[in-house]
């Protein structure tokens, strides 16, 4: 009796990763997959909602079941190494090349989404599977740099003034002209990469305060 009453409330507080799924079956089961192979704008989102949704979701509820990274052995390390990587996929797979690859093969699409996850729910669990300071510490300027460059990624997708992807990728889904297509993605980019990553710093920044109070008492 007592077991299953103790359970019920540990199920009832990991409605993040139940919502993490959730939100990742709505990203690749949805219809922005199918979008994304003409639009960039839903590339975009379908990008976001799995990196900056349902990563953190995830991690929250895997930091919520007991998961920790603080016990890795030179976690500053590991900390430049998933954090880097972080910015190599994004980067990376909005080269035109590999873009156009990810939006004409089923399997580069496959690798692509496969990559953006662990590359996503590798930073967050880095802030939230962490209580040490130096890991707390180490996942703040990380989230600040993820903020940073993927801004700038965004930054130059609107401010570019021709297309930097086939034209045939960019037939927009909202109504938008090709060029407006692109431009929308950045703009997607921009402003939530400073939503989530911005907003993740800020909530680590207040961890650590609170961790440094409660030591000096």
């Amino acid at each position: 009796m007592a077991d299953s009453q103790t359970s019920a409330p540990r199920r009832g507080r990991n409605w993040p990763l139940i919502l993490g799924f959730l939100m990742l079956g709505a990203c690749w089961l949805g219809p922005l997959p199918a979008m994304s192979r003409t639009a960039f704008s839903a590339h975009m989102l379908l990008h976001l909602g799995v990196v900056a949704l349902a990563a953190p979701l995830l991690a929250i509820g895997l930091a919520r079941s007991g998961l920790r990274v603080d016990g890795m052995r030179h976690i500053g390390i590991w900390s430049i190494v998933v954090f880097a990587a972080e910015m190599l996929v994004v980067w990376g797979w909005h080269a035109p090349q590999l873009h156009e690859a990810a939006a004409l093969n089923v399997w580069a699409f496959v690798a692509q989404q496969l990559s953006f996850l662990a590359v996503g729910l590798g930073v967050w669990l880095l802030g939230f599977a962490s209580q040490s300071r130096r890991g707390l510490v180490a996942a703040l300027f990380g989230f600040f740099l993820t903020f940073v460059h993927m801004t700038m990624l965004g930054v130059v997708l609107i401010m570019a003034p021709k297309l930097i992807y086939p034209a045939e990728l960019c037939l927009g889904a909202f109504g938008f002209e090709q060029l407006e297509d692109q431009r929308f993605g950045g703009i997607l980019m921009a402003a939530w990469s400073g939503v989530a990553y911005l907003g993740g710093a800020v909530v680590l920044g207040a961890r650590l305060l609170s961790s440094t109070s409660t030591a000096r008492l």
